[in-house]
């Protein structure tokens, strides 16, 4: 008989996020029991990912950021992909991975980038306890920023949106912060940008372009930005699929024959 020389090293998986016991799970340090019966859906999320409960104040920011990515209608191509292959009878947990996978760079990478922005040119200030100071020097890179992007013709991202001349998520987002005071220094600078591209060009912040100054201002790094996307927006993609799948005939067609130009021989 042949020896198994395959070993596998049960202290190999390494993980500080869930520890999972008979009869009981511990999730960064706090029994589920207690979570459940304490804490709201957005705090287990914030916990999950920041290793500690929020504050109050960063509660209810977290959870307005979640709401406010949770469904755009029809128009984005992750939802019409969730609907068509939702309509080809396909299992729904497909057409979530098919919703999922229509994110990219012209749809939903937006908020990476444009926290990227934020809080590398951040970053580069010294902020003080100084308010006015502080203030001063965030006007001031706002208009190295912009200038930036105009000389080389691009789009500063966060920025206009396809069906919004003024993005109503956007706005909202803005007044909670303030009356919320939650008025950080990527939020500053977001509102900042804001006044010199509506000023120059007629453009206002989109609902990524404020999202990623609160989740700055709550200090998420950006590779956890479209993470945070995909947690607000599946819950619009399943209703989606839902209705779909309710109240819509199957093989969904997005053409019909008369709409194919054939360009070939």
């Amino acid at each position: 008989m042949q020896e198994n020389n395959f070993h596998v090293n049960e202290h190999s998986l390494k993980t500080t996020i869930s520890k999972v016991e008979p009869n009981k799970l511990t999730t960064r340090g706090y029994n589920q029991q207690d979570l459940i019966e304490k804490i709201r859906y957005a705090d287990m999320i914030y916990l999950i990912l920041k290793g500690r409960l929020p504050s109050v104040k960063e509660s209810k920011m977290f959870n307005h950021v979640l709401v406010s990515f949770c469904d755009h209608g029809v128009t984005p191509p992750s939802t019409q992909t969730a609907r068509i292959i939702a309509s080809s009878g396909s299992p729904l947990n497909s057409a979530v991975a098919g919703a999922l996978l229509s994110f990219g760079h012209k749809h939903a990478g937006a908020i990476e980038k444009t926290m990227e922005l934020y809080q590398s040119r951040i970053n580069s200030l010294i902020l003080t306890e100084d308010s006015d100071l502080d203030n001063k020097q965030i006007a001031g890179l706002a208009i190295d920023i912009y200038n930036d992007y105009a000389s080389k013709k691009e789009k500063v991202p966060g920025f206009g949106h396809r069906y919004h001349t003024s993005d109503p998520r956007a706005e909202k987002l803005i007044q909670i912060a303030i009356k919320e005071g939650f008025v950080g220094p990527h939020i500053k600078l977001a509102i900042a940008l804001e006044d010199l591209l509506y000023h120059n060009k007629g453009v206002k912040l989109n609902v990524d372009g404020i999202n990623a100054a609160i989740l700055s201002d709550l200090d998420f790094t950006p590779d956890l930005g479209l993470g945070i996307f995909i947690i607000g927006r599946v819950p619009g993609i399943i209703a989606h699929i839902h209705e779909e799948k309710m109240d819509e005939d199957e093989f969904r067609r997005f053409c019909d024959l008369d709409d194919i130009v054939y360009g070939g021989h």
